[in-house]
């Protein structure tokens, strides 16, 4: 099993900048990807960005250009930094890691982090 605790929401005006984290812990030598996704009221979780084992990294057409994804193998921790944020940037952020265990894809999910961004 992984387990993931994300950090680092919080309030923010329009404009602002957060920075997300999410710290990986148990089997974290399964782990392949990594990635945050959002989930606003009313609405489906959406995916934000993913990266792989090796750096490579996807957005959703929203978030380009404004949010980075990083990643520390080393110290099993993934990250988003959020800049340029706008109201419609306001949800809840979840970790999501996908762990290969025997011959099996297991999906992992932290527990969320509020972001919300102020008009």
């Amino acid at each position: 099993q992984v387990q993931l605790v994300e950090s680092g929401g919080g309030l923010v005006q329009t404009g602002g900048s957060l920075r997300l984290s999410c710290a990986a812990s148990g089997r974290i030598f399964s782990i392949n990807g990594m990635g945050w996704y959002r989930q606003a009221p009313g609405k489906q979780r959406e995916l934000v960005a993913v990266i792989t084992s090796g750096g490579v990294t996807k957005y959703t057409d929203s978030v380009k250009g404004r949010f980075t994804i990083s990643r520390d193998n080393a110290k099993s921790m993934v990250y988003l930094q959020m800049n340029s944020l706008k109201p419609e940037d306001t949800a809840v952020y979840y970790c999501n890691a996908d762990s290969l265990v025997g011959h099996t894809i297991v999906l992992s999910w932290g527990q969320g982090t509020q972001v919300t961004v102020s008009s």
